[in-house]
């Protein structure tokens, strides 16, 4: 066992893992967060997105002593339900959940692809939200979420 320190959600945590704890567990198990959730455990479908340092990481297979001295921001840390980020308030606006599982992994992929690039083509949010996986087939419109989302970004 190793103790981590890092901040989660703005807030300093100190947490004990073992040296090759996935970061989603360390999250879920250890400090009690409900999301990210676990959707393949393979790194493929993006259910597990975190931020560390502001770039998304697919937290099922990284290990949790790479947050060591980094910040960690989940959906939670985001934004609030008083002050949701755009990207949240715009899937909200779009109405684009259906069972939910894997809005984790894209609002928090779109935030930070719209971070770096908020005029980003269409061509380039494509390729920057692939790998993303949703079961219920809600593409289209979490594409109209995204767009509305970069338009109050522009």
């Amino acid at each position: 066992m190793a103790t981590v320190h890092f901040t989660l959600d703005g807030k300093a945590v100190t947490a004990e893992a073992d040296e090759d704890q996935p970061l989603l567990y360390l999250l879920r198990d250890e400090l009690g967060l409900n999301n990210p959730h676990f959707g393949c455990g393979l790194a493929q479908c993006g259910a597990c997105t975190v931020h560390l340092d502001g770039e998304p990481l697919r937290s099922c297979v990284a290990p949790a002593s790479i947050v060591e001295g980094k910040t960690v921001t989940t959906i939670r840390g985001l934004g609030t339900p008083e002050h949701p980020h755009p990207v949240q308030q715009a899937w909200a606006d779009e109405q684009v959940p259906q069972c939910g599982y894997c809005v984790n992994g894209w609002i928090m992929t779109a935030a930070a692809l719209l971070r770096k690039n908020p005029k980003a083509s269409d061509a380039e949010l494509r390729a920057g939200l692939a790998g993303l996986k949703c079961r219920c087939g809600t593409h289209l419109s979490i594409m109209r979420a995204i767009k509305r989302a970069q338009a109050r970004l522009a």
